[in-house]
């Protein structure tokens, strides 16, 4: 039987990441990876995610970051995706992918960006449109 944590951040993974990918994602737990998978789901989702001591927009912000750092390009695109959904703005994210350039190098930095662009034109942001950043 699933605990609260795990249906609490079974609902916050839901909501961050999307319906669709969280179910096509538990489609495929089976009996090797099921503890794993109740575990993340309760750990990150439900204690992490759960708690009031940030807000979701700026875990997502936060998560871009550390997925740039570790190379992550997997998780990083859900969670630009995640982002979105959280009220990122478009500013938000350059801003975010900006910071990750500056300290984490350029070749980091470039392939952020090329993944949030691919993420954020598959979503039907037309990314000529965007604003420029307001100068320094």
């Amino acid at each position: 039987m699933p605990s609260k944590l795990y249906e609490a951040g079974l609902k916050i993974r839901k909501a961050v990441l999307g319906e669709d990918y969280v179910e096509k994602s538990l489609k495929t737990v089976d009996a090797f990876d099921r503890e794993f998978e109740e575990m993340v789901t309760e750990y990150c989702w439900g204690v992490s995610w759960g708690s009031s001591g940030l807000s979701r927009k700026q875990r997502s912000l936060n998560n871009l970051c550390i997925l740039a750092a570790l190379n992550r390009p997997n998780h990083f695109r859900i969670h630009v995706r995640g982002a979105l959904r959280n009220g990122c703005t478009l500013d938000e994210v350059r801003e975010t992918l900006i910071q990750i350039t500056i300290y984490c190098g350029v070749p980091v930095g470039s392939e952020a960006f090329r993944l949030a662009r691919e993420v954020l034109t598959e979503e039907g942001i037309d990314l000529q449109k965007a604003p420029r950043r307001p100068a320094a």
